[in-house]
C-alpha cells in the first residue's frame, strides 16, 4: 500500500555539509525502493535541501501545504544535531496534523573528528523538546539513534507508515448499522455522538428494509446470479440446499448495495433473531465475504466492534474478525477459546464450510440458520483489542495486546480458535473492571504497538496496552 510522507532534513550549519547530502540521497533511495512518495525540498531550494532557518522552514512548510491532501505523515531526518526550531516551525507553519517520526543518525567512534561528527544523539532530544513545547505529537524509534540503512530503520519506517494509515483512516470512518441491536445485548450499546465528534459517522437502515428488498429480487437477475457464484466459490457449500444459497445471494446483493450507495467502510448487522424468523437464513456468509474484502462486518450491531476491526485492518493490511472471549481452555490460565457462530473472514478459516448455527437452530430450527460458517483457525500471530465509547466519561477508550493462536485440540462447532495470551487473568480483570464488551477483535499480526501509538498518542483516546 503506497504512502506519501513529508520529509524534513534537519541541519545545523557548522556541521559537515556532506552529512546532509548523504542523508538526503539515502532517504530518497529508500523511498524509491519501497514505492513511497517523498515530499521534500530540492537541494537547490535551501542549503543542500535541509531546514535550519525560519525562512527555510517557511519554504518547506509551503511545500507541505501544497500537498496537504496527500501527506499522511512527516519523517524528520537528523544527519547532525539539526535545528530544533527549524523542524518545529516547519510543522507548525504547514498546518498539518499528521503523525511525525523523528530519526537521528548515530556517530561512528572512528569518525568523531569535526569533519564527520554528527551529535544527532543530542540534537534529537532538543528537537523533541521543541515539538513538545509546540504541542506537536511525534513518534520515536525504539533505539534513540538508528542508521537510515539497515533492517532496524526499515522496520521503524514500516511501523510508522501503518500508524499513519490508522490515524488517517480512523479520522474519517463511515459505518453502516443494519437493524437494531438484539434485545438481550445491552453490551453493544455505544454513543453515536461521541463517535461523530471524532469523525466517525454511522448510517442506519432498518432490517425490515433489507429483508423486504431481498425478497423482491428475482433469482434470475444478473446481480443474484453473480452473488450466487461468489458464494458457491467462497467455501464448501455442499450441505447447503440450492434454495438457501439463493436466499443468501439475494441478501448479499442488498447488503452490498447498501454499502456501495452510502460509501461505507464497515458494517454492523443484526444477525439474530429477526433474520432467521422473518427471512429464514443466517447472514454470516455475506459478513464473512465483506470482511475478507476489507469491508469489515460485525455481528449483533456491534458498531464499535466493527470500528475496532477497521482499525486493526488498517494497521496490518489484513482482515480482522469479531470474536467472543468465550471459554476457558481446560486448566491453562493463559489460554482461552475464541468463538462466534460464525462469520469470520475466510483468511482465518482454511477449512471454511458454509453450514448452520446449532445454538440458534435449537430455537428456530436449524433449517432457518443456513449461511453460518464453520471452521478452525490454525496457529498464527495474534493481535487482539477493543475500542469502546464510555458514555459515563464522554470519551473513547480502548485496549490492545498481542499473543498467539495455537493448534491446541478443540472439538466444537462454529468459527473457533484457541488463543494464548500472557497474563490472561490480569487482562480479564482489566476488561471486567473497566466495563468492556465481551466482544474482542482478533487479527493475525503483531500490530499492538502500532494501534497503541495511533489511538493513544495521535487520536488521544484512552489506551491500555496489555503486556
Amino acid at each position: 500500500m503506497s504512502s506519501t510522507l513529508g520529509i524534513i532534513i534537519g541541519n545545523r550549519d557548522f556541521f559537515p555539509d556532506h552529512l546532509i547530502t548523504e542523508a538526503r540521497n539515502e532517504v530518497l533511495n529508500i523511498f524509491k525502493n519501497k514505492g513511497l512518495k517523498p515530499i521534500i525540498l530540492k537541494d537547490s531550494d535551501t542549503k543542500l535541501g535541509g531546514v535550519e532557518t525560519f525562512l527555510e522552514a517557511q519554504k518547506c512548510a509551503d511545500l507541505f501545504k501544497s500537498h496537504k491532501d496527500e501527506i499522511e505523515g512527516i519523517l524528520v531526518v537528523l544527519p547532525n544535531f539539526g535545528d530544533e526550531k527549524g523542524v518545529a516551525d516547519t510543522i507548525r507553519l504547514s498546518g498539518l496534523d499528521v503523525p511525525v517520526l523523528v530519526q537521528a543518525t548515530p556517530d561512528d567512534l572512528d569518525k568523531m573528528q569535526p569533519s564527520n561528527r554528527r551529535d544527532a544523539y543530542c540534537g534529537k532530544i532538543s528537537v523533541c523538546n521543541n515539538l513538545y513545547q509546540y504541542g506537536i505529537k511525534y513518534s520515536l524509534t525504539k533505539s534513540h539513534v538508528v542508521s537510515l540503512s539497515g533492517n532496524e530503520f526499515d522496520h521503524e519506517l514500516n511501523k510508522f507508515i501503518s500508524i499513519c494509515k490508522v490515524v488517517k483512516g480512523m479520522r474519517r470512518v463511515r459505518i453502516g448499522a443494519v437493524g437494531a441491536r438484539p434485545q438481550a445485548f445491552n453490551t453493544v450499546r455505544f454513543s453515536e455522538k461521541i463517535l461523530e465528534r471524532h469523525g466517525i459517522s454511522v448510517t442506519t437502515i432498518d432490517l425490515s428494509e433489507v429483508l423486504g428488498k431481498a425478497k423482491e429480487l428475482n433469482d434470475d437477475s444478473k446481480k443474484v446470479k453473480d452473488s450466487m457464484n461468489k458464494i458457491s466459490g467462497y467455501g464448501d457449500s455442499t450441505d447447503t440446499p440450492s434454495e438457501k444459497l439463493l436466499q443468501l445471494a439475494r441478501l448479499d446483493v442488498v447488503l452490498n448495495d447498501f454499502v456501495e450507495t452510502n460509501k461505507l467502510d464497515a458494517t454492523a448487522i443484526q444477525c439474530w433473531t429477526s433474520v432467521q424468523e422473518n427471512y429464514g437464513c443466517n447472514v454470516c456468509t455475506s459478513m464473512s465475504m465483506m470482511s475478507e474484502n476489507m469491508l469489515p462486518s460485525a455481528c449483533e450491531v456491534d458498531v464499535t466492534g466493527t470500528l475496532t476491526m477497521y482499525a486493526m485492518q488498517l494497521a496490518s493490511n489484513s482482515p480482522s474478525a469479531l470474536v467472543d472471549w468465550n471459554n476457558n481452555y481446560d486448566q491453562d490460565e493463559e489460554k482461552c477459546v475464541l468463538f462466534h457462530c460464525g462469520n469470520w473472514a475466510k483468511s482465518f478459516l482454511p477449512d471454511l464450510k458454509i453450514s448452520t448455527a446449532p445454538i440458534l437452530g435449537s430455537v428456530f430450527g436449524e433449517e432457518k440458520t443456513h449461511g453460518a460458517l464453520e471452521g478452525r483457525t490454525p496457529a498464527n500471530p495474534l493481535t487482539y483489542g477493543r475500542i469502546s465509547t464510555d458514555d459515563n466519561l464522554g470519551k473513547i477508550k480502548c485496549y490492545f495486546g498481542e499473543g498467539e493462536l495455537t493448534d491446541d485440540p478443540l472439538n466444537t462447532f462454529g468459527t473457533r480458535a484457541v488463543a494464548k495470551v500472557p497474563k490472561l487473568q490480569k487482562l480479564m480483570q482489566y476488561v471486567c473492571r473497566h466495563g468492556y464488551e465481551h466482544h474482542v477483535v482478533m487479527n493475525a499480526s503483531n500490530t499492538g504497538e502500532i494501534l497503541n501509538e495511533a489511538c493513544g498518542n495521535y487520536l488521544n483516546w484512552e489506551t491500555y496496552i496489555h503486556s
